[in-house]
């Protein structure tokens, strides 16, 4: 099963791509980030966001995509943006006909550390261990997308 995972984000949403041979073999195929910037109009910057997930997904074919709900705790400005962004995704994937997985973050942290209140380190480590790499993924966006396509194939594999 090939999973992409979303760390959706109007600045920056990361993404990551896995595919999962068992629950316990997990490859990362590859990771990225969309950059968008302030200065570019936030029409614009959706657009980037659609077109540049689109080129992901003509090039993995992902059977899945698996992507984090909003967090309702950070701040209004922060929800907004990202609520943004991540409409442009979830049309995206509505566009392609792929099956779509939300997770909460307190989900995520349990599905990959067995503990709902991990920290930020803890999380990119089991990232690095599951996908057997040999540094934890960089942008941290990158690193939080594949989190969630791992949280998907722990939860739905079992």
């Amino acid at each position: 099963m090939i999973v992409l995972g979303i760390d959706p984000g109007l600045s920056l949403t990361g993404w990551g791509i896995v595919e999962a041979l068992s629950r316990d073999k997990i490859n990362a195929i590859q990771y990225g980030c969309i950059k968008t910037t302030r200065l570019v109009p936030l029409i614009e910057r959706l657009h980037t966001i659609h077109d540049k997930l689109q080129s992901v997904i003509n090039r993995y074919k992902p059977e899945v995509v698996a992507i984090e709900e909003l967090f309702f705790l950070k701040a209004t400005k922060t929800v907004a943006s990202v609520g943004q962004s991540r409409g442009a995704i979830v049309l995206t994937v509505s566009i392609n006909k792929i099956p779509l997985a939300e997770y909460n973050p307190r989900c995520v942290k349990i599905a990959l550390t067995g503990y709902g209140a991990a920290n930020k380190y803890q999380i990119q480590h089991m990232v690095k261990t599951f996908l057997r790499l040999e540094k934890i993924p960089k942008p941290d966006d990158a690193a939080d997308a594949l989190a969630m396509a791992i949280c998907h194939i722990n939860t739905t594999t079992r």
